[in-house]
């Protein structure tokens, strides 16, 4: 009854809207005479096609724009809201003045990109300078560049992430990146993209600072996302038009329309972009849903994770059907496909309070007087097997997210804390990898194998520590820790002679109180050697599996690399160096780590660890890639030749696809065509690798977080700090005994900035008579910022060194409250 042919000459679009409007018309007829009363119910069609309305009004028909309609609920104001931009409102939102260059449409970014006369890349907005962005361009292996772009009208409307077209501009303008710290405050002066702002851009006057730049000519591909954020109410009584700001640094303030701004003002969120129009200083977008009060622990935890784009719902039914039904047992079947290692003497050791165990070890002599050594792995493939919905949500979420006090799993807790965590005292499948060693711990022979094992201990860092260090103890569980601390001492110093690098990074622990959850504590965390001899045996377990999967599957093994840094990567390195009269060789990653080792300074203990932070700074980051789609397997860092992860397999995804493709090598397992298929492999490890990099973003601004709310119950504290990096009106802070870093700003709005002048070649900063070096000691307080609720911030000002009318005074010590128990 509601089939209708497409006429001649109809276009397909026609002929869909002219079936909608049959079936409208058939419904209502339906629906008339087979509900009860006189009128039946009501049918309305919703189209914003000018055509398509006509000819249903014509039709007799009940027909709206979707905003009438939405308009015309008296008892859901706040639908309006959710109203997404139509071409129409956007043009007399915003004045008529052209602010931006026309974007090019697609066919003709498409052809200057094929002649070379445009570059294609992501586009990568400035956290710190709203006025600066880079793109990316992806080459082929060491070919990737960046173009710098400078300046609102350059910019041309691209948000973080787009994939953009750039046109470099003639060398002549090319400029170096701005050394000027710069937030866009977003006052009234809204639509006029001035000269002054520009002006705030630092221009570099030595020729090799600067860098190739560009302009944005035109957008290839949008990439936004509802972005949370707070309104700045307009000032403007009865106004419906308000600006709001992102928490996200890199994302320009957008303008939408609400009435409900009374009611959002202190809330956090959530908002979409519509577009952007070449006459508006920001993009325009609608309401999308509130996530709560601003500053609270639970609406501030969910703002972190769906920023950094943390997949945090819970696990759906259609996953949790695929776990095993309880209660769980080992059958004799599977005993007689694995091997049995339950009389060994394994133990794990692990942070305290750790429930998701992924690795034990076990270390004994054997009769001819070598020794075996076992590194026992989680057998989570078992579990999940490929392709179903359990294995699609862990491959998805791409790894476990580690928060203050909170942990976001990559596989339901059944699996995590339960089935697959390698308890003590409970029979549990392992993946092993057994050496066989010397006493120099040279492999004399591997092998992996499926096993079925009984952890006989699960210690901390510290207990094992205790148990290696108490003489009077000699049990089995002991004299196996004390034999893989041995080997593990020959191992890292043969790793350090071969090039790896012991990079440095301050990370911190609090302590929670346990009835409120709130910091009330914080320390940087303190390394044992327990802590090395684990990561000792991680690291061989993962190169020797890298080795074999390689070996097997030439074209489709996953594994991971660690690019080496470009030279000039290093410069800011070497020049702090230089600065205490100490060289810095980079020639090679052996070179780099021997002069580290012997970077001293009389009388400056924290410089050698100062140097190491620095130099984690200029490393690139370490990523997951398929060997058939690479030639560059080597990991600078860890100085070898080839690697992978294996050893994590409850909270990385990249292990399970490692622990299926050692299965299949060593016939524990069938392979499937996936696992095979180099470009599928690839597209997972780009997942994969965005996923990690998120997460570490996450687990940062968690921290941040933290740190904020402890800062919050302390008033004014004064401490001892080190100059990390000298910009043009700032130098970074970093604090020692919190792992803390911060802004010390030297040009404020309220008073008269003090004479400043910045050398980019120290890189030194002159305040008044008094000039700053990288790693200079100074004094800081260090307050919480609470004025801006949304972007609130440990604010540092200067106490020494004293510079007359720029530092403060030391605030008097207060009573420090008692503590309370701690949560441990």
């Amino acid at each position: 009854e509601t089939f209708i042919e497409r006429e001649p000459g109809e276009s397909a679009n026609d002929r869909n809207d002219r079936a909608i409007r049959v079936a409208v018309r058939w419904y209502s007829q339906h629906l008339k005479t087979s509900e009860s009363g006189p009128d039946g119910l009501k049918v309305v069609l919703l189209t914003n096609d000018q055509g398509n309305k006509q000819k249903a009004e014509e039709n007799g028909l009940v027909v709206y724009k979707f905003e009438e309609y939405v308009k015309s609920l008296m008892a859901n104001p706040e639908l309006v809201d959710r109203l997404a931009l139509s071409n129409d409102d956007k043009n007399d939102i915003t004045s008529s003045k052209v602010l931006f260059p026309e974007h090019l449409p697609l066919s003709k970014v498409q052809a200057g990109i094929k002649n070379g006369s445009f570059l294609q890349g992501t586009f990568r907005a400035s956290r710190d300078n709203y006025l600066e962005a880079t793109v990316f361009v992806q080459g082929e292996g060491e070919d990737s560049t960046e173009v710098l772009i400078q300046g609102l009208q350059n910019l041309n409307r691209a948000v973080h992430q787009d994939v953009v077209a750039v046109q470099l501009l003639p060398k002549n303008q090319w400029v170096a990146p701005s050394a000027v710290v710069l937030q866009d405050d977003g006052a009234a002066k809204d639509d006029n993209v001035d000269g002054d702002e520009e002006e705030k851009l630092s221009r570099s006057l030595t020729e090799a600072a600067r860098k190739a730049t560009g302009k944005v000519v035109g957008i290839i591909k949008r990439n936004w996302r509802p972005f949370c954020g707070m309104l700045n109410a307009s000032q403007i009584k009865e106004s419906t038009r308000h600006l709001f700001t992102p928490a996200d640094r890199c994302i320009p303030r957008i303008r939408i329309e609400t009435r409900q701004a009374s009611t959002l003002a202190g809330q956090r969120i959530m908002v979409a972009i519509d577009g952007w129009p070449k006459d508006s200083r920001y993009p325009n977008g609608h309401f999308v849903r509130s996530l709560g009060s601003a500053g609270e622990k639970d609406t501030e935890e969910e703002v972190l994770l769906l920023e950094h784009d943390v997949p945090h719902q819970a696990f759906s039914q259609a996953v949790l059907s695929f776990l095993p039904k309880m209660p769980w047992i080992i059958t004799p079947e599977d005993m007689a496909q694995r091997q049995d290692l339950r009389h060994l003497t394994v133990c794990s050791v692990d942070p305290p309070g750790c429930t998701d165990i992924d690795d034990a070890l076990h270390c004994r002599v054997l009769e001819n007087g070598n020794l075996e050594v076992g590194v026992h792995i989680a057998d989570v493939s078992h579990f999940i097997r490929p392709g179903n919905a359990l294995d699609k949500e862990a491959a998805n979420r791409g790894t476990t997210v580690y928060l203050c006090g909170k942990r976001i799993d990559m596989v339901p807790e059944l699996l995590s804390s339960n089935l697959c965590s390698l308890r003590s005292n409970v029979e549990r499948f392992a993946f092993s990898c057994i050496w066989e060693m010397n006493h120099k711990a040279e492999i004399l022979k591997t092998q992996f194998t499926k096993s079925v094992i009984n952890s006989k201990a699960s210690l901390t860092y510290a207990e094992a520590q205790m148990r290696i260090d108490d003489a009077n103890k000699n049990d089995d569980i002991t004299k196996s820790l004390r034999g893989l601390n041995k080997l593990a001492k020959i191992l890292k110093r043969k790793r350090i002679e071969n090039g790896a690098l012991t990079l440095s990074s301050l990370e911190v622990r609090f302590h929670m109180d346990s009835e409120t959850h709130d910091p009330i504590d914080l320390q940087t965390k303190e390394l044992m050697e327990t802590n090395s001899m684990v990561e000792e045996f991680m690291l061989l377990a993962n190169i020797s599996v890298a080795q074999k999967i390689y070996d097997e599957f030439p074209e489709c093994a996953l594994l991971r690399k660690h690019p080496a840094p470009p030279p000039s990567n290093y410069d800011i390195l070497i020049k702090a160096a230089k600065s205490k009269d100490v060289t810095i060789h980079i020639d090679s990653a052996k070179a780099l780590a021997d002069s580290l080792d012997v970077a001293k300074v009389d009388g400056f203990q924290y410089f050698n660890t100062l140097l190491r932070i620095l130099a984690t700074r200029c490393m690139m980051q370490a990523v997951y890639f398929c060997s058939g789609m690479d030639s560059d397997f080597h990991h600078y860092g860890l100085a070898s030749p080839i690697y992978t992860h294996f050893t994590s397999p409850i909270r990385r995804y990249a292990d399970i696809i490692v622990h299926r493709l050692l299965a299949v090598a060593i016939g524990a397992d069938s392979t499937y065509p996936d696992l095979m298929d180099k470009h599928k492999q690839s597209a997972l490890c780009n997942n994969l690798n965005y996923r990690h990099k998120m997460s570490q973003y996450a687990q940062r601004a968690s921290v941040a977080f933290h740190t904020q709310l402890f800062f919050k119950t302390r008033g004014i504290l004064n401490e001892e700090g080190f100059v990390l990096f000298v910009r043009k009106n700032a130098i970074i802070v970093l604090i020692p005994k919190f792992g803390l870093e911060g802004t010390v700003f030297f040009d404020s709005k309220d008073k008269a900035s003090p004479n400043l002048a910045f050398d980019e070649e120290g890189p030194t900063l002159k305040v008044e008579q008094h000039t700053f070096h990288i790693f200079d000691q100074v004094k800081v307080t260090i307050s919480l910022d609470d004025s801006n609720i949304q972007h609130q911030k440990i604010r540092m000002a200067l106490t020494e060194p004293v510079i007359p009318g720029v530092s403060v005074s030391a605030p008097e010590a207060e009573p420090q409250p008692k503590k309370q128990k701690l949560d441990r």
